[in-house]
């Protein structure tokens, strides 16, 4: 294993944590998170925020790399897809007008061409905000800029550490309750999920780093604002019940190096996401918390998922 005695330039901006024995997952929620058992990680440094659409900038210009969702997908790799789908975008949350089921996710995302970090919403939006989560970005997009800066994705079990913050099995990074005294922690979703957002918290979609308190590591954002990659492939079945993610819009995940030994049956595999986003309600996907986790295909970006890197 490297050490961590690690040069003040590649550690800028990061925390090194002491690594520990802790309890993961958690009993209470979803399937997914059982069981709540205790894990052992080593040291390790992280970002204190998610990756940012000013980072990304300088990564795409000193590379000139193109994210999987500024790359029309190629037709053979996905026998029978439609050539009007044959175009690059991404996946973006477009809030129903009126009631809709919470069965159907389809209800609440569009395929939209155009989408893709740069024009988080689509060709018609708004350019990405500097200080912001990038976007948009598919799994093999995060560990190209991971590699690019010398860094790797977390794991699992060194995502939740971090997030928990140093708090032994709490609900949440900061407590067991969800808005203390009223006060909103993070970004997620208040109100009536897809539909009635009061955004008490300030934000419609994702916030500026740093816009909410650090947990007890000093770290920003574990919770809410932009789901985020980890680098542990999913490896259960998954839980029976609705989804809180976007539909699935696939990527040319072809390589064998994408094979995902725990599941082989699964045609595009999935890695670990982890943290909730600003999509998360009360009401539905209740994944703003450290134990909280979902299976993301590797090569599907959305408007809700980001990423931040470690080293080891």
């Amino acid at each position: 294993m490297e050490s961590l005695t690690i040069s003040p330039e590649r550690t800028a901006g990061m925390r090194r944590l002491e690594g520990g024995v802790f309890r993961m997952g958690s009993d209470r929620f979803y399937p997914e998170e059982r069981p709540a058992r205790p894990v052992k990680v080593d040291a390790f440094w992280i970002d204190e925020v998610p990756v940012t659409n000013r980072q990304f900038a300088d990564f795409v210009q000193a590379t000139g790399y193109q994210t999987l969702a500024e790359i029309p997908p190629d037709p053979a790799d996905y026998p029978g897809l439609p050539k009007r789908m044959q175009r690059a975008g991404s996946a973006v949350f477009s809030p129903p007008a009126r009631p809709v089921s919470l069965d159907d996710a389809t209800r609440w995302w569009e395929f939209r061409f155009g989408a893709n970090w740069r024009r988080p919403q689509g060709v018609h939006g708004p350019r990405a905000q500097d200080d912001h989560p990038v976007v948009h970005v598919a799994y093999p997009d995060a560990e190209a800029y991971a590699a690019w800066a010398g860094k790797s994705l977390p794991t699992e079990a060194e995502w939740e550490f971090a997030a928990r913050g140093g708090l032994e099995d709490a609900e949440f990074a900061w407590g067991d309750e969800l808005a203390p005294q009223g006060q909103m922690l993070a970004n997620y979703w208040q109100g009536e999920f897809p539909r009635q957002n009061l955004k008490l918290d300030g934000w419609e979609r994702t916030s500026p780093v740093r816009a909410f308190p650090p947990n007890g590591h000093g770290l920003y954002d574990m919770i809410g604002n932009v789901w985020e990659w980890t680098c542990d492939w999913y490896g259960v079945a998954a839980a029976s019940g609705r989804t809180c993610c976007a539909p699935q819009a696939p990527r040319g995940a072809t390589r064998e190096e994408s094979f995902d030994p725990q599941m082989p049956q699964v045609a595009i595999p999935r890695r670990v996401i982890k943290g909730g986003s600003h999509l998360c309600a009360e009401n539905y996907c209740q994944r703003y918390r450290p134990a909280a986790r979902h299976p993301q295909m590797i090569d599907s970006s959305t408007s809700h998922i980001g990423f931040r890197c470690v080293l080891r």
